[in-house]
């Protein structure tokens, strides 16, 4: 059901926990489900230097995070917004169907987390 990515994403998750000085939080969450991801970024001359999260859902919504955080360290703000669902779950090596939302959430999350820090900015 699961690719070996997701499952190793799920069972030994990067990143996870708060990032007490982050620069920008994105919180996206899915009613139905009852996901809900929380993305911490910290940005250095425009690049995101570091990434955390915290989430509440199933193995899935766990693996997404912990694939958007490893993903986007070292990418330029411009880089992590062009991160799409379909890019997190080519990433993870495919999802289940049911469980697509899961990478809307990630994606979603991120970007909030950029706006937020963007909004700190000024921009």
């Amino acid at each position: 059901m699961y690719s070996e990515k997701v499952m190793d994403h799920f069972t030994n998750p990067r990143n996870v926990g708060e990032m007490t000085d982050a620069h920008g939080i994105g919180v996206e969450g899915n009613p139905v489900c009852g996901d809900v991801m929380k993305i911490y970024i910290k940005v250095n001359d425009d690049k995101i230097v570091d990434a955390k999260f915290q989430t509440f859902g199933c193995g899935a919504a766990i693996a997404v995070s912990s694939m958007v955080t490893e993903m986007v360290k070292g990418m330029t703000l411009e880089e992590a917004l062009k991160i799409t669902k379909a890019s997190l779950a080519e990433a993870l090596d495919g999802l289940p169907p049911q469980k697509m939302h899961c990478s809307n959430l990630g994606a979603d999350a991120l970007r909030k987390a950029i706006e937020d820090y963007r909004s700190k900015q000024g921009k």
